[in-house]
């Protein structure tokens, strides 16, 4: 791969730009990696100096069809041919009702279904919540323990963790309260949260002022702890009960992760809305909201939209997502993708020259596990990127190791991708 290259004329280096971006960009932004992208091409990411990376993040879950697909690359460079923007509330374009169209098909919902853009996963969850306040006359919200809703103020507000995403920031917008997210491994059972569910609207706030119950159903930052199956059918009850929406944060778990299209499918539970973002776009700005068709006409004409909502191009990406998914049957992929690193890493886990691998689990290709600590786990995202693979961290307390490598990667790369997880274990000290 050709280098870039600096402004004077010689090879642009990592550190180059390190030092560039401490200067120019605010620390508050943080970059896991000390590594600038080049060039990239399905599961595979070559840095400005042309060294190769395996990508195991997929750019936290935004590349399930992989980098620079050829079919997204396509559609994209048609739409630039015709239009680039024209903001949908003044001239409104074919693309965004027809992939509107496409996804209110695929809903797991009964009933007529609707669907509306935006362009982040935090646009998504406080439109999800401001539609349900429409619809309900009701402004309370019930979100998780270890939930991540984006960084917005009130999407941190809904976030169930206090550092980074609330610290520093002040008085959160009122209204959102929280309940233990159910978690064997920490001692929380079904039972238990459903109890302290049930302590909330005693103490905090009745059901009847409730707008809206937001569930990951497979938790994300919070370290990809999968919501058991009762529980989520038992939310529904309460929602049913007492009029309560029920709002699926699908940002991280949708489009072919977990084996299925959306992650609330493996409950045989309707959401009443589903916030939706991330590979949704291919790598292109594109988030939504798909909810039941009465309750997403609740809100009057002007009071949802954005400048850039539902960006044609992006529009036109979506499109190519949907169809890649599709014909390169990815919800049968992600199966076969989580079960091949699954077996690798209880093997792993059997070795006594790595530090103690614990928790393996997995929905789909949606894979972690667990390290002792986060000091462990930073070691061995660090040890890792020295061999050329990149991994992320993730968990209320930072010890999980998730892998969220494209869906479209081929069995070599994965292979070798596993192999080198293996190595960097090996290696890794806390």
């Amino acid at each position: 791969m050709r280098h870039c290259e600096h402004p004077t004329g010689g090879p642009v280096t990592n550190a180059d730009l390190l030092k560039r971006r401490e200067a120019a960009v605010p620390r508050g932004v943080a970059t896991a990696t000390p590594v600038f992208a080049g060039k990239a091409a399905n599961a595979e990411l070559w840095d400005v100096e042309g060294r190769r990376f395996i990508d195991f993040v997929g750019g936290i879950a935004v590349l399930n069809v992989g980098h620079r697909h050829p079919k997204i690359v396509a559609a994209v460079a048609g739409q630039l041919d015709l239009y680039s923007h024209t903001a949908f509330q003044v001239v409104a374009y074919e693309p965004y009702v027809a992939l509107a169209e496409r996804l209110n098909a695929l809903a797991p919902m009964a009933g007529a279904a609707k669907t509306i853009f935006f362009s982040t996963g935090a646009e998504a969850t406080e439109n999800a919540v401001k539609i349900a306040r429409a619809a309900t006359r009701r402004s309370g919200v019930i979100a998780f323990r270890g939930g991540f809703h984006g960084r917005t103020l009130f999407a941190s507000a809904l976030t169930g963790k206090v550092a980074p995403y609330k610290q520093q920031f002040g008085v959160m917008p009122p209204g959102v309260f929280h309940a233990p997210f159910p978690d064997a491994e920490a001692g929380i059972s079904s039972e238990a949260s459903l109890a302290a569910l049930d302590d909330l609207f005693a103490a905090d706030i009745a059901p009847h002022d409730v707008a809206a119950i937001i569930i990951e159903p497979v938790q994300g930052e919070g370290g990809f702890r999968i919501a058991p199956v009762d529980f989520v059918r038992q939310l529904r009850a309460i929602c049913d009960r007492h009029g309560i929406l029920l709002i699926a944060d699908e940002v991280q778990t949708g489009f072919a992760r977990t084996a299925r299209m959306f992650a609330i499918e493996h409950y045989g539970v309707e959401p009443d809305l589903m916030a939706v973002a991330k590979s949704m776009g291919g790598g292109f700005p594109l988030s939504g909201v798909i909810g039941r068709a009465d309750i997403m006409d609740s809100v009057e004409p002007g009071g949802l939209g954005g400048t850039y909502a539902g960006s044609p191009i992006a529009c036109a990406a979506g499109h190519a997502v949907l169809d890649v998914i599709a014909e390169e049957r990815l919800l049968d992929r992600a199966e076969a993708i989580g079960a091949i690193a699954e077996r690798r890493l209880e093997q792993l886990a059997a070795r006594n020259d790595t530090p103690p691998i614990t928790g393996i689990r997995r929905l789909g290709a949606m894979i972690a596990f667990d390290l002792p600590d986060a000091a462990t786990t930073k070691a061995l995202c660090a040890e890792a990127l020295s061999r050329g693979l990149i991994l992320l961290s993730c968990g209320v307390d930072g010890r999980t190791i998730r892998i969220l490598v494209p869906l479209t990667v081929s069995d070599a790369v994965l292979d070798e991708g596993l192999a080198i997880l293996g190595e960097a274990l090996a290696e890794t000290r806390g």
